[in-house]
């Protein structure tokens, strides 16, 4: 070689490693190599092929190959074997093969040369040059050569480590994100540094307008269980005194001045010394955990004071009766039996009630459908409560022909009866009370009306609710609070819906529609 051309070289190796030791995005370092080898190799065209983590090879880059010609070569080598040990085969039978395809296309114009890149004892790839002559390379060069591949080895693999450092981060940065829970990150300062989408869904606040903004300035508390806020255990020496989790509940304030229940774990993290890096804290909404803790303690509440009054006037009669010292007219046995069945019955409905609401929340509700007419089962179930409530009057009005319905016909009873007693409880002063058949075009449909106080509109949307009862009439009447939501279970079960209806100007009107055959 010239000896311009070896300062050339030189220059170009000096570019080469000032760049690579600069350049970390892999497709810019392989562009940049690839370039510098064919200027120093004194090439017309290169590549560079490099090993996959399975084994195989793919050319990642290339400058003056026709496209056409790497479809062709790719299938060439991207299945080589390592056998064991890629340095010593697969290697050499990547550039053998490259070789023997370069001088079989060109008819023996162009020759090839390949570098190899190991970086760490690790076969990264190949550098393969196609030139026009065979010329030979003095030791000088070879030792030039060896230095170039092995600084493009080490560009190489830094860019890869950096890489999968960027794939690493974008998505831990996709899990964060993505997370149902709110995920925030507190520098040393206790400042934000991360605040994702889900905590801006539960507070209101962007992360633009959290981000460098103390923690105190924007995790403000309506309401908080016992315990230690954030600044409370900080100014005690936490997270350095504990180097423990700390959860803090509660109502939180957010941006549009109203409040969700959240809980938030406090997690810090710390180097290997002991001194405190950041705190990750995840915020979760738990409204629904409170919703189904006053359920509970409402469901305790309905359930003790509706049990308490009918054991205590069956254990009232039932000791009456039994005493030694009188001696009780029949009537009065008679009577007093009486109040003691219809107060087992009242039992016995309660608890059916308890457990189809266990059977609907464990998705468990099962229909036997058979023919069912429908207005005869409500004008069986008028007179019934006729006997029952003399004080009111039950009209029944039912077109005649009314259709033939496939449902289960004592849930169905279970509907209407529900329905009515819901109508005779609240009416109290009597009153007529309606049960009403209609045939639509695709379904049949039955309201239960009487002449009571009405349905408030604020307790519309919620008395299908599991054990809602109106907070004017919660103390005044009896029942669980079951009787509606069960209703709507077993119409919704039919593929029917149930509804109040709001136009009824005086008392209350509520309908069920399910399909017709």
């Amino acid at each position: 070689m010239l000896p311009d051309f070896r300062v050339r070289q030189r220059d170009y190796l000096l570019e080469i490693s000032r760049a690579l030791t600069e350049e970390l995005e892999l497709e810019k370092v392989l562009s940049l190599i690839v370039r510098v080898s064919s200027e120093l190799l004194a090439g017309q065209a290169g590549l560079i092929a490099l090993r996959q983590d399975d084994g195989g090879w793919k050319i990642s880059t290339s400058s003056g190959i026709n496209p056409a010609f790497l479809k062709y070569l790719q299938p060439l080598i991207e299945e080589i074997p390592d056998q064991g040990d890629p340095a010593r085969f697969a290697l050499p039978e990547v550039s053998r093969r490259l070789q023997r395809i370069t001088e079989s296309a060109s008819l023996g114009l162009l020759s090839g040369v390949g570098l190899p890149l190991i970086a760490q004892k690790e076969v990264l790839g190949v550098i393969f040059v196609f030139r026009s002559y065979r010329g030979r390379f003095s030791a000088e060069d070879r030792t030039l050569l060896k230095s170039f591949a092995s600084q493009a080895a080490i560009a190489v693999h830094n860019a890869r480590l950096y890489s999968q450092v960027l794939e690493q981060r974008h998505f831990l940065d996709a899990v964060v994100e993505s997370s149902a829970d709110g995920i925030f990150i507190l520098d040393k300062q206790f400042k934000f540094q991360r605040f994702n989408r889900s905590c801006t869904r539960l507070t209101g606040y962007s992360e633009e307008e959290v981000l460098n903004q103390n923690h105190s300035d924007i995790i403000k508390w309506k309401s908080r269980e016992p315990g230690l806020s954030f600044e409370e255990a900080e100014a005690g020496g936490w997270p350095l005194s504990a180097k423990a989790t700390l959860y803090v509940e509660g109502e939180l304030e957010t941006k549009d001045d109203g409040s969700i229940s959240v809980g938030i774990t406090y997690a810090p993290t710390l180097t290997t010394e002991g001194q405190m890096l950041s705190i990750v804290a995840n915020m979760r909404d738990i409204s629904k955990f409170k919703e189904a803790e006053e359920l509970k303690s409402t469901f305790i509440s309905i359930i003790s004071h509706e049990l308490r009054t009918p054991v205590a006037l069956i254990k009232g009669f039932v000791g009456t009766l039994r005493r030694e010292d009188a001696n009780w007219d029949p009537e009065v046995i008679k009577d007093s039996l009486e109040v003691i069945e219809d107060e087992t019955d009242r039992l016995s409905n309660m608890i059916d009630d308890l457990l189809d609401a266990s059977l609907l929340q464990a998705g468990a509700l099962v229909l036997n459908r058979s023919e069912v007419q429908l207005d005869k089962v409500a004008q069986v179930l008028a007179k019934k409560f006729q006997v029952q409530s003399p004080s009111h009057t039950f009209r029944f009005n039912f077109p005649e022909n009314f259709p033939i319905v496939i449902a289960d016909e004592d849930r169905l009873i279970q509907v209407i009866t529900n329905l009515l007693s819901n109508a005779v409880k609240y009416a109290k002063d009597g009153g007529r009370i309606g049960i009403i058949g209609q045939v639509k075009t695709d379904a049949i449909q039955v309201c239960v009306t009487d002449e009571g106080p009405g349905i408030s509109p604020d307790d519309i949307p919620h008395i299908f609710d599991r054990f809602y009862r109106s907070s004017g009439d919660a103390n005044s009447t009896q029942g669980t609070g079951l009787g509606l939501y069960l209703a709507r279970a077993i119409v919704e079960a039919h593929d029917g819906r149930i509804w109040v209806d709001e136009k009824r100007k005086r008392g209350a009107s509520i309908c069920f529609s399910i399909p017709r055959m």
